[in-house]
């Protein structure tokens, strides 16, 4: 016999009032799927996980509305909701991760005596912090040409295209019919009037039937999902060709490729202990392997594209458009710019890396997974 909870305890279990899962029932957003012998509200292990997400959103700040729309839907499974719960989470842990270096800047300031103007103070706190997180991506992330065509050409002769973990659109065939798939309300915002219609959605649960598109693409994404593998084998599963922009751990040594985390960054390495090996993702999809450089002058601005440029590391802007510093933290980050900083004033680093100068590209472990 299916086992049941009381209106009383799931309320006490969810943190919420008894009125509060009453209006919830009314409005029929959480509607309890039996009654106990005396009349009472009673909640199957269903109504339960249903009651989770609900307050989940909820928490996040979604209206009531907003909530009956994303457990609604049909195409989304519990798995999907956990996965687009955490991705929201995450998303708000680096905003609140972004104000706390913008404080500890003020801090830094005003324990130098410097004056901090109204802008800055609000800055770190209202609308203008939002466009310091989210506005910077465009900024300086876009379609570099030359790393474009070399994913556009692992296309093939692909027409319909699905491109995972799309987030503002960089890198998308503009001469092929594109779905792109983003979980991120911030990243979704972002993307141009014009661009391919994108999708609410994870990659390890990708709303599309078996075979639905040509070929499925993911650039420089891989690192942010909650299940690589997982992601990969729904491409896999939802398209006929796979083209992956990842990034290889596999070589020996491979954190001393970058003169940036070899000698400001080794924190880097750690980021990526958990990161899941190439060979092991291209064997998941069957895959072929093809090095990607970075030419010294990339547009996009990708973590290593001014390995030749190196002071565009010291610009904040710069740096929030590149997911590593809010993972390493505001104190690994304020140690190697100042490194960085002191390296370029006294001329350290062009003596250490004098061999970069005559260099038009460089292998820095860019990897296309072609399938």
């Amino acid at each position: 016999m299916e086992e049941h909870w009381t209106v009383g305890r799931v309320a006490e279990l969810g943190g919420v009032s008894v009125r509060t899962l009453h209006h919830y029932d009314e409005i029929g957003l959480v509607q309890p799927s039996a009654r106990t012998a005396a009349g009472y509200r009673a909640y199957s292990a269903g109504d339960v996980e249903r009651l989770r997400e609900v307050l989940a959103y909820r928490r996040l700040g979604f209206g009531l509305r907003e909530v009956a729309d994303l457990t609604g839907d049909p195409a989304t499974d519990p798995v999907a909701h956990l996965f687009r719960l955490r991705g929201l989470l995450l998303e708000r842990r680096d905003r609140a991760d972004a104000m706390v270096a913008a404080i500890d800047r003020e801090i830094e300031a005003r324990a130098k005596g410097l004056t901090v103007t109204p802008e800055e103070q609000l800055g770190m706190l209202g609308a203008r912090l939002y466009d310091a997180i989210g506005g910077a991506y465009t900024a300086t992330r876009r379609t570099e040409p030359r790393i474009a065509a070399q994913i556009w050409d692992a296309l093939g002769d692909a027409r319909t295209v699905l491109n995972v973990g799309a987030g503002t659109g960089s890198y998308e065939p503009s001469d092929r019919d594109v779905t792109a798939v983003e979980p991120s309300a911030v990243m979704r915002a972002q993307r141009p009037a014009n661009a391919a219609p994108c999708v609410a959605a994870v990659a390890e649960s990708l709303p599309f039937e078996d075979q639905s598109f040509d070929a499925a693409m993911a650039v420089s994404t891989v690192h942010h999902w909650g299940d690589p593998m997982a992601g990969l084998r729904e491409m896999r599963r939802v398209a006929r060709r796979v083209v992956v922009l990842t990034f290889d751990t596999d070589e020996p040594g491979w954190q001393d490729r970058f003169w940036l985390t070899r000698d400001y960054l080794p924190e880097f390495g750690t980021v990526l202990a958990e990161f899941p090996s190439l060979a092991g993702m291209a064997d998941a999809i069957g895959a072929r392997v093809e090095p990607v450089p970075i030419p010294w002058d990339c547009g996009d601005g990708l973590f290593e594209a001014y390995w030749r440029r190196p002071g565009a590391y010291l610009e904040h802007h710069v740096r929030r458009a590149m997911s590593i510093w809010t993972t390493v933290g505001p104190e690994a980050e304020r140690r190697a710019v100042r490194n960085l900083d002191e390296d370029l004033t006294s001329g350290r680093w062009a003596e250490r890396n004098r061999d970069l100068a005559d260099l038009d590209a460089a292998d820095l472990g860019l990897r296309l997974l072609i399938a």
